[in-house]
């Protein structure tokens, strides 16, 4: 009850506030804000922005948990600790690739996306061996990772070049089967290549001389002649892919072999050699006997 007052104005003016008041109580209880529980992951209300508007934001209990950086691994399992502590030969191919790429792609570590970059690839032969177009397929290698798998690429190649010049190189046959599988294993049509050597048999020509289709190259012994003068070579090592992957010689290429041994043999220079490339294999026609 309303106490009564002389003042007709005063107390008007006090009963205005008692309805006020009461309006204001019955709002805050029909807020659904208020009624809301934060404990429970409730949104929250924030201050008006300038534009106006007010934007609600989820509580801090629904954000997704941090992933787990390579760097707070285990320093056992973190690829460039292993390569610095046990050495290169150390590490599996998925680890070397990543201590190469530094950073992963598609929000992975870059371990686990190296792993799927080699599934993708199928090995670390079939990356390497991967033309740059097929090479930019793969989700996560862009322009400056491609350059990178092509520069690892030249780089082998062109160290064992240097060892085969050297001569190191044809006191370690499996060398010479590295080099020229660098050369040829990637590539999609027959190729026909020549080692050129001197007398000391260190490596004084790399050269593709013939080309073909999938699945065969035409071999011209009088050309191969040629280029044995002209670099005055004293020994030669043959070499073609099989791009079907199957390294088995052919009759075609015992055959091939056969004329241009006979043909080299007119001019005095020796024939040490013939290696067939395949997708996992090479095979040699001196380590079978065939010359």
């Amino acid at each position: 009850m309303v106490a009564k007052c002389k003042d007709a104005t005063l107390s008007a003016d006090i009963t205005e506030v008692v309805r006020n008041q009461a309006e204001l109580d019955l709002g805050e209880k029909n807020d659904p804000w208020q009624g809301a529980s934060k404990e429970a992951g409730a949104l929250e209300l924030p201050e008006m922005l300038a534009g106006g508007s007010l934007v609600p934001e989820i509580s801090k209990n629904t954000e997704t948990p941090a992933k787990i950086l390579i760097k707070e691994w285990e320093a056992h399992e973190r690829p460039r600790e292993k390569l610095a502590t046990f050495g290169s030969a150390s590490l599996t191919d998925a680890e070397l690739l990543a201590v190469l790429f530094g950073t992963g792609s598609g929000g992975k570590d870059v371990l686990t996306w190296s792993r799927e970059v080699l599934k993708t690839a199928g090995g670390l032969g079939g990356l390497l061996a991967l033309p740059n177009e097929r090479l930019l397929e793969i989700p996560g290698i862009g322009l400056a990772r491609s350059m990178q798998v092509q520069a690892i690429l030249e780089l082998t190649r062109r160290y064992l070049a240097s060892s085969l010049r050297s001569g190191e190189g044809f006191t370690r046959p499996e060398m010479v089967k590295d080099y020229l599988s660098a050369q040829l294993r990637h590539q999609d049509r027959e190729v026909f290549a020549l080692l050129l050597l001197d007398s000391q048999h260190r490596l004084l020509h790399y050269c593709e001389l013939f080309y073909g289709t999938i699945n065969a190259a035409p071999v011209y012994p009088r050309e191969i002649i040629k280029l044995v003068m002209r670099h005055n070579a004293a020994a030669v090592i043959l070499a073609h892919n099989h791009p079907s992957g199957v390294a088995e010689p052919s009759q075609a290429d015992q055959r091939v072999t056969t004329r241009i041994r006979e043909a080299l043999s007119t001019i005095d220079v020796a024939l040490l050699d013939h290696f067939v490339i395949g997708a996992g294999e090479t095979v040699s026609f001196a380590e079978r006997g065939w010359l």
